[in-house]
């Protein structure tokens, strides 16, 4: 990845940060009560913990290949994290994957209490369909409608959620290959496939150009994923900032587990060519969304 990139990503990262920052603060919106402290201190504590951001840096990425304005995209992005870190706050519970690290700072739940872990969350969760569908946002009504809709689809029993439940099933079953893609397509994919979509729906793409990066959405999800199982088994707590090692601790299958590691990374180097492919028609504007597809696959936490 080249330097440009980097330097991107960061002041991506740094412009999104900025903004729900903004979002989080004591400042009560039309139609709020009163914005807790203790709800308060633990939703920014689950949201501004660092991160790449890079599910809202595709949704900038992508629709930047459509000329939208960053104040039109912002609101999605800002959606997107909302509800990607309200699933992190929750797959951190101890009924679930019961995890003391998230980015090398204690989980919500340890920081504060599983209550309010569980409540900072809900609100975290709430506050994305808030964003998405604010009139400040794209100025067509049915444009915010549709995202939300998409959103929903993608966060739901039929995504993301769906995925979880058959993560923790995995637990306790011995998955193929199949069935092992389809749980990865659903809880890491299906977020990462609407990031990309977004962009496309957010510049009133043509149905080919939605067609190519909803599909470059769903193969680098599926290289995310795999660089994650891979990291899992090669890396360590202190460099990713949480556990390692509890997808076999938990006795879970992986494709790693199934394959091994020299086979995933030629697995995952195809599904870095396939990303690229579904960018052929927008040339050198797509630069960055190349790069990034490398980014993920490549990525040392």
């Amino acid at each position: 990845m080249s330097a440009d990139f980097h330097a991107r990503l960061k002041s991506s990262a740094e412009q999104i940060n900025g903004r729900l920052d903004a979002i989080l603060s004591s400042q009560i919106c039309d139609g709020e009560i009163n914005r807790p402290e203790a709800l308060l201190a633990a939703m920014r504590h689950g949201l501004l913990n660092g991160g790449k951001r890079l599910r809202p840096f595709l949704v900038l990425e992508t629709a930047a290949l459509f000329e939208v304005p960053v104040e039109h995209a912002m609101p999605t992005t800002c959606a997107l994290e909302c509800l990607h870190s309200y699933s992190l706050i929750h797959d951190d519970l101890p009924a679930m994957d019961d995890d003391d690290l998230r980015r090398g700072q204690p989980t919500v739940h340890k920081a504060f209490d599983e209550a309010t872990a569980i409540l900072a969350g809900d609100a975290l969760l709430t506050l994305s369909f808030d964003l998405v569908t604010d009139s400040k946002g794209h100025p067509d009504p049915s444009v915010r409608a549709e995202l939300a809709n998409l959103l929903a689809r993608a966060s739901g029993m039929g995504g993301m959620i769906g995925g979880q439940i058959l993560d923790i099933a995995a637990e306790t079953s011995d998955p193929d290959e199949q069935e092992i893609r389809r749980l990865q397509a659903m809880k890491t994919g299906a977020l990462i496939r609407f990031a990309c979509e977004a962009g496309a729906v957010l510049g009133g793409a043509s149905d080919k150009n939605r067609k190519d990066l909803t599909r470059f959405g769903e193969t680098i999800g599926l290289a995310f994923q795999l660089a994650d199982d891979l990291l899992d088994v090669t890396s360590n707590a202190e460099v990713m900032g949480k556990a390692v090692g509890k997808d076999a601790d938990r006795g879970k299958g992986t494709l790693v587990d199934l394959y091994g590691v020299a086979k995933v990374r030629e697995v995952l180097d195809e599904t870095v060519d396939q990303a690229h492919a579904c960018l052929s028609d927008f040339g050198d504007t797509a630069d960055i969304l190349k790069q990034t597809a490398k980014f993920v696959a490549n990525r040392s936490k």
